[in-house]
């Protein structure tokens, strides 16, 4: 399944085609068989406090939300064999590189999943 992300605080689009991860399976596997990530693109893994970029091929922005799509963290391009983690945060999204930065996405912000 894929659905668009807006930033309803600041009227933005963070991602319009991107994939929910919510089984064990996809959370499991998430962008490890990507070797990018198109504009527009990304990856919502539910549940999720924490990721890592071990053996991925790019980096990625991501926004940790908690259950009410608050934003709780904003991490931009977490390059290849990193981790990071938000002890309060129930999913995360992940976006290519440098895609969080333009929308003015920050902490407080609520999300949007259409």
């Amino acid at each position: 399944m894929r659905v668009k992300v807006r930033n309803e605080s600041r009227g933005e689009v963070l991602g319009d085609a991107v994939t929910v991860a919510d089984t064990s399976p996809t959370r499991n596997v998430g962008l490890l068989k990507h070797t990018s990530l198109k504009a527009g693109e990304g990856l919502w893994i539910i549940p999720c406090q924490s990721v890592h970029t071990f053996f991925m091929k790019f980096a990625i922005d991501l926004v940790y939300l908690d259950k009410r799509r608050r934003v709780r963290k904003v991490c931009h391009a977490v390059r290849p064999w990193r981790a990071s983690a938000c002890l309060v945060a129930h999913s995360v999204l992940e976006l290519p590189a440098g895609s969080v930065a333009p929308t003015g996405t920050e902490v407080g912000d609520q999300l949007l999943f259409e």
